[in-house]
């Protein structure tokens, strides 16, 4: 089903997305020629882009976010509190949650889906307050976060993922965890821990091959290798979503689950350091709508 012509829609385009130039022009004559006005928007004076969807909620019908996934991250608040239903146009280096839903790398393609479909509900989950579309996790990825520079991101791309995770890989250890989840606590040491969401993450990394975002589930894996290399034979699986099959990593999935260790660790989500241990992680179910195909499996 078509847009409505005269629907207004909040446009929102960031322009430190890698791609966050290129296509502007063109993206805005597609959704104006397919009978939307479009409602431009800046963060102004310290505001998050949850912040603008809320004051502009009166203005718009529905929200349309050029991006990568920290882009759309810093929406989610402000997408759950308004209930508008949101646009994707996936302009981030990696664009995971883009790739979990269905929808194209093309820009184009993405903003005459728009134009041609239905919003449909997607989960999202929750640490500690805070969103997150894709996956949240503590360690070895939030290193990568931590150290991982936006410059770097817009010049390398993808290959900047690889260069700092190649020398993060050299220097990491594995910490103790404590896990609480469907009535039970266990006691791991691992490399990482991570909490998905949506199927995809980290530029072409998968939670679990069968994962949706319209699941109503929490994927938990953790990463129990005691030696680099061993991490190295995982990325075919860790790419595939198959890592769950292997000895050395704990997976299973729930609705909640709480992470402790010992000392304070950062917890990233979708890309940002936004936490911290202890961790509180919970399925939303269905708490926003996106424009996407029909099915994502």
């Amino acid at each position: 089903m078509a847009i409505k012509s005269g629907k207004r829609a909040l446009f929102i385009i960031n322009p430190n997305a890698r791609n966050g130039r290129k296509s502007a022009t063109r993206i805005r004559d597609t959704l104006e020629a397919g009978g939307l006005t479009l409602v431009d928007a800046r963060p102004a004076g310290g505001e998050t882009l949850s912040s603008v969807i809320s004051r502009m909620k009166k203005e718009c019908d529905l929200v349309i976010i050029g991006g990568g996934d920290g882009t759309l991250n810093s929406a989610a608040a402000g997408l759950v509190d308004t209930g508008l239903p949101l646009g994707v146009l996936p302009l981030g280096t990696a664009n995971d949650f883009a790739r979990t839903i269905g929808i194209q790398a093309d820009p184009l393609e993405a903003a005459r889906l728009i134009l041609s479909t239905t919003p449909r509900h997607i989960d999202l989950g929750e640490v500690n307050g805070h969103l997150f579309f894709n996956v949240a996790s503590i360690g070895f990825s939030a290193e990568l976060a931590s150290e991982l520079t936006e410059r770097a991101k817009k010049r390398w791309g993808k290959l900047g993922y690889a260069i700092v995770a190649a020398r993060l890989l050299a220097r990491s250890r594995l910490f103790t965890a404590y896990v609480e989840h469907d009535g039970s606590v266990e006691e791991i040491k691992t490399m990482q821990v991570s909490v998905g969401n949506g199927r995809h993450y980290g530029g072409g990394m998968t939670v679990e091959q069968t994962a949706t975002a319209d699941d109503g589930r929490l994927d938990f894996y953790s990463l129990e290798v005691d030696h680099w290399w061993r991490l190295l034979a995982l990325l075919p699986s860790l790419r595939k979503g198959t890592h769950g099959e292997w000895d050395d990593v704990r997976a299973f999935q729930t609705t909640e689950v709480i992470v402790k260790t010992s000392k304070p660790r950062a917890v990233n989500t979708d890309g940002d350091l936004t936490t911290w241990t202890p961790a509180h992680f919970r399925m939303r179910e269905k708490v926003i709508r996106v424009f996407a195909p029909e099915t994502d499996k």
